[in-house]
């Protein structure tokens, strides 16, 4: 009998096993490609090595020459080599749409064709020719990617309209005021095999590096994953995210936008926040997003300028102060096309409106600054820089100063950010020692207790070890 109970119960265990196995093996035939694909993937970004201490450049075609094409633009790539530019990030590239155009030309991001360039700027081949020389130069390209809406006259809203976003009469709609471009639906699978076929032909037949992706928390998380999951496939990539939402870091972004610390530095430079809210905001930072994560820096890019009003104008006298900060705090920094010439006017988004290039007043200033970031490990990007430990003064709601550290190397930088002089005393110890000047090459040393006079907006940066410094700036 004992017997005959074992066997049953033997063959009661087998059986449920058996049961088991097939519900899973169903489950998984039932999940969908996209699951499963998410499944595969890495549970973080794994960044291009290139990229451990990049810094970023944007470029705006349009307006960047008179012609406003790739050709004329490829003659200034020696000089961004020059100045320290390692990623160039170039505005839609594609054909503008017509239907609903806002002003002659059109937004870049009124996409007509996904997988073509605007004629205005030259031909693909041109294109290919800007991507090349600048790998030659040891540069890399990305371009935007308007993933969540297209332009009324591109050829899918007629080919397949389910792919789009419609109201409860069945009429095509429009993101916010964006009036001249149709919003995309991505619960339609369809059109996100289409749009991840039209990213590979990118890498695969012009060989750039990624993209940056234009209101990327617009479209769902999940399809930002299966792109990083399929570029990376081809080729290790660069992905910005134009958005700050920290589930993006987790597998398809290397870098998000630092929208809340441009609008501090905005606040700080009017009177209305204190240097203590620079490190009120690192504090969070650090708590919501991997130390992996790349954040990006910036004083200026296309919507501020246009928008919100030119650097000088948000700034004032404090926007080379903020330039200074945005590269040495944790951080990517971005540099605005014309930023290097003092760009001092609002260029006109919809119309040609040329950049004065002058004497590039500010290439000295950026690449000194860059030069020290490329070299200097303290200040490289992600896990592979240093941390920020702030050196408390004696007056910490004006001055922000700080140390950050990496192997052999070290930075100290203090800021004043306020429109008063300030005199102030250095406190702890973390700062002591011996430096060399950033900007002059002059050697310097910080001792305990050391008393500081800064000017209005003044800044120092010192650093050892691989590259070095120390100067004040107005």
């Amino acid at each position: 009998m004992k017997k005959l109970l074992k066997f049953i119960s033997g063959n009661l265990k087998m059986a449920a096993l058996f049961v088991l196995t097939i519900f899973l093996i169903a489950s998984c035939k039932n999940q969908p490609a996209e699951t499963k694909t998410k499944e595969r993937m890495e549970s973080s970004v794994i960044h291009p090595d290139w990229s451990k201490n990049a810094n970023i450049y944007e470029v705006n075609i349009r307006q960047y020459t008179p012609e406003g094409t790739f050709k004329a633009f490829e003659k200034h790539l020696p000089r961004l080599k020059q100045m320290g530019i390692d990623i160039l990030w170039l505005m839609p590239v594609h054909p503008v749409g017509e239907k609903n155009r806002k002003g002659m030309l059109g937004s870049y991001y009124s996409v007509k064709d996904y997988k073509a360039v605007n004629p205005e700027f030259g031909t693909m081949e041109d294109f290919k020719s800007v991507v090349d020389k600048a790998h030659e130069l040891g540069m890399y390209v990305i371009i935007d990617w308007v993933a969540n809406h297209s332009a009324w006259d591109n050829q899918m809203i007629i080919d397949h309209p389910e792919w789009y976003t419609k109201d409860s009469q069945g009429n095509f709609v429009s993101p916010y005021d964006w009036t001249d471009v149709a919003d995309l639906n991505y619960d339609n699978p369809e059109l996100r095999k289409y749009m991840i076929d039209a990213l590979k032909f990118w890498v695969e037949e012009t060989n750039i590096d990624g993209f940056r992706c234009d209101v990327a928390g617009m479209v769902p998380v999940d399809f930002w994953d299966s792109v990083r999951y399929e570029l990376d496939k081809i080729k290790s990539v660069f992905m910005l995210a134009e958005a700050e939402e920290p589930p993006h870091h987790k597998i398809a972004f290397d870098m998000s936008y630092g929208w809340k610390l441009h609008h501090i530095m905005n606040e700080i430079a009017k009177g209305n926040k204190k240097a203590n809210d620079v490190e009120v905001y690192f504090k969070r930072n650090d708590k919501l997003y991997p130390k992996s994560a790349y954040r990006m820096y910036f004083t200026s890019n296309h919507d501020e300028n246009s928008w919100n009003g030119t650097v000088y104008e948000r700034m004032g006298d404090a926007a080379k102060t903020f330039a200074a900060l945005s590269i040495t705090v944790p951080g990517m920094p971005l540099i605005y096309s014309g930023q290097e010439a003092a760009l001092n006017k609002r260029l006109e988004f919809f119309e040609k409106d040329t950049i004065d290039w002058k004497n590039y007043e500010l290439t000295d200033f950026y690449s000194t600054l860059l030069n020290l970031k490329k070299n200097n490990k303290a200040l490289w990007n992600g896990e592979q820089g240093g941390n920020m430990d702030r050196i408390p003064t004696s007056n910490d709601e004006a001055v922000f100063a700080f140390v950050r550290t990496k192997d052999n190397d070290k930075v100290f930088a203090i800021f004043n950010l306020s429109n008063q002089k300030q005199i102030i005393n250095l406190k702890g110890k973390d700062f002591i020692g011996d430096y060399t000047d950033v900007f002059t090459g002059q050697k310097t040393s910080f001792a305990k207790g050391e008393k500081v006079n800064l000017k209005p907006w003044e800044f120092i940066i010192s650093s050892s070890g691989s590259s070095s410094g120390r100067k004040i700036h107005p």
